[in-house]
């Protein structure tokens, strides 16, 4: 079954008045909650507002994008559903939860995974 990546950008929930954060963190909650209870959800977090660290192929490390000058993955959720329509209706349910665009993109299946 196709698993997909649903996400949002770092900012993207800045509209939001710090009052209204734990009204939105309960109603984000209760989404998962029915993923998991649907047998669709796989994995989900919010990203750390930080600077990256970037690993070369030669193991050396660098400063990576910093999250004000390039946009960067502000949390994310991973489902495994039937269809791509799936997909996006629970897409769907986590923006009106969480009050901001999702970006859906389906995970390539990787046998070894």
């Amino acid at each position: 079954m196709p698993r997909y990546l649903i996400s949002f950008d770092d900012g993207s929930m800045n509209h939001i008045a710090e009052a209204d954060l734990p009204a939105v963190g309960e109603a984000s909650h209760a989404v998962v909650r029915e993923a998991k209870a649907a047998g669709v959800w796989i994995f989900g977090g919010g990203v750390l507002r930080q600077q990256a660290a970037i690993v070369a192929t030669d193991g050396t490390v660098s400063d990576g994008p910093v999250p004000e000058r390039k946009a960067v993955v502000g949390g994310f959720s991973i489902i495994e559903v039937p269809s791509r329509e799936d997909a996006l209706a629970w897409a769907a349910r986590i923006a009106k939860s969480c009050r901001c665009a999702q970006e859906v993109r389906e995970i390539m299946f990787d046998p070894e995974s």
